[in-house]
């Protein structure tokens, strides 16, 4: 989730509406930190800590949710939690699309630059999944609308994250029994693998701005890092970004063993680049490409902000592309 600012009119329209809220609603949040374990709050609340350290009150069973991320989203649905509100995933109008069955018809509340604060506040939840929103101005009057939790630490674990939401919804069962699931559909994938669980793996995302490879520190590298495939050069560091831009000229670093590459839609603009990407003489030179060994993926699922959802998909993939072979 991006942390800029929501222009000043919107702030200003919903500050004036949320202000009286307030007088009713309690702000939640401090500066304790804590074990991250639900507690009891009394009045039919449990106080958990959220990946800030701060301590929030929410209802035991939430019946209506927000989610403002992806990997809300994702792991709420992976819960068994259909949210009454989603934000627009990357390069999405609507939820990403490998999760577009699941998440139905929820209304759009958001995108990638930040919560609407007026459909946020029309949706009346009960509690608001916020994702690694960092902005204090929308925080605060997200809180004044309905318990606010952080879910994204600075690492982007969606492990924890998952775990930590387990907590919030009253789903803590759920999310162990999703965890231990996930760790077993990992070790079966190796065994199929064989000796290619040790092979290198490229990821990389293509659109009008051009190729960009994903590093250390994002969803699908912890989910590669988990069956133990080796990574080609930059990709073994930690990125500044999301993802990092390559030129045509250094098209040759993104590739490896296999490589799987998309982009973040199946159609539009950065589809059609794409596909104009794979006639050009030095993408077919690529070993992947030439041996056979390129991917072509959904972006929105590889090469975003991904959740439990998504890692189950990714190993699915995978298998369909290295182990069958």
């Amino acid at each position: 989730m991006s942390t800029h600012p929501l222009p000043r009119v919107r702030l200003a329209a919903a500050a004036a509406v949320t202000t009286a809220l307030a007088l009713a609603l309690t702000a939640c949040g401090g500066d304790g930190s804590g074990s991250g374990k639900a507690k009891s709050a009394g009045d039919g609340k449990v106080a958990v800590t959220d990946a800030t350290g701060t301590k929030v009150d929410v209802p035991a069973k939430p019946a209506k949710v927000v989610a403002l991320s992806e990997m809300d989203l994702d792991s709420a649905l992976a819960l068994g939690v259909k949210p009454i509100g989603l934000t627009a995933g990357r390069g999405q109008k609507g939820a990403p699309g490998y999760l577009a069955d699941r998440a139905g018809n929820i209304p759009v509340v958001g995108a990638v630059t930040g919560p609407d604060i007026e459909k946020v506040l029309r949706a009346k939840p009960d509690v608001i999944l916020a994702g690694q929103l960092a902005d204090q101005k929308v925080l605060q009057q997200l809180k004044a609308i309905a318990p606010t939790v952080v879910t994204i630490g600075k690492d982007k674990d969606w492990k924890k994250a998952l775990d930590l939401t387990g907590r919030v919804l009253g789903k803590q069962n759920e999310a162990k029994d999703f965890l231990a699931g996930y760790d077993a559909k990992v070790a079966d994938l190796k065994k199929k693998l064989g000796t290619r669980a040790g092979a290198t793996v490229s990821v990389a995302r293509y659109s009008a701005k051009g190729t960009a490879v994903m590093q250390q520190g994002v969803f699908i590298s912890d989910v590669l890092k988990d069956i133990g495939f080796k990574r080609p050069g930059v990709q073994n560091e930690r990125g500044q970004g999301h993802s990092t831009p390559i030129s045509d000229e250094d098209i040759k670093q993104i590739d490896g063993d296999w490589l799987f590459i998309g982009t973040l839609a199946a159609k539009g603009k950065d589809a059609d680049l794409f596909a104009e990407l794979k006639t050009k003489p030095a993408y077919r030179e690529l070993g992947a490409v030439s041996e056979g060994h390129a991917t072509e993926v959904d972006g929105s699922k590889w090469t975003s902000l991904g959740g439990g959802l998504a890692a189950e998909s990714v190993l699915n993939d995978i298998q369909k592309a290295m182990a069958a072979r």
